[in-house]
């Protein structure tokens, strides 16, 4: 199951960096509003990864970046939510999948099932290794693990729908 896709790396003096991390940063403020309206819908469904996800799939590690990191800051700034306590590792989460789906898209050059499965496991464990150094709890740590699974199957199947209705643009 993959596709032949247009996959780049922008620079940080190209405007369209910008531009485009602008447009899924809007998506990654827009798409956890919709899943905070279902109870535990933001540890459930882990919406604030999905356009870091595509962004830096799709356009290369600045323009994920640059979306991990406004993201949830903007989100925190305007809502509150993510809280300030767990601003810390989404950030580092954030950081880590901005790099892993980069990567993985460098390496596979195509939209593919199994790098994105690579990308999403990556900074999933790595992160929860970052977070239970901080936090000292391995419990509280492997939460996305215990409830994000449906969040994880969405960033998976979902990014490479999108990824591949995206493909030839």
């Amino acid at each position: 199951m993959e596709t032949t896709a247009k996959l780049y790396s922008l620079n940080y003096s190209n405007v369209k960096t910008y531009l485009f991390a602008l447009l899924f940063v809007a998506g990654n403020i827009a798409l956890p509003q919709l899943c905070h309206l279902v109870p535990a819908g933001g540890p459930t469904l882990l919406p604030i990864y999905f356009f870091t996800l595509i962004a830096s799939y799709k356009y290369g590690f600045r323009v994920g970046l640059l979306t991990a990191i406004l993201s949830p800051v903007i989100n925190h700034l305007l809502f509150a939510m993510p809280a300030a306590t767990a601003l810390p590792v989404i950030l580092i989460k954030s950081t880590l999948l901005a790099g892993a789906s980069a990567l993985a898209a460098h390496y596979a050059k195509k939209v593919s099932l199994l790098a994105i499965l690579v990308a999403v496991l990556a900074y999933q464990i790595v992160g929860t290794l970052f977070e239970w150094a901080l936090v000292g709890n391995f419990f509280a740590a492997a939460q996305d693990f215990r409830m994000g699974v449906p969040g994880m199957l969405i960033q998976w199947f979902g990014g490479y729908a999108l990824l591949k209705a995206i493909a030839k643009i």
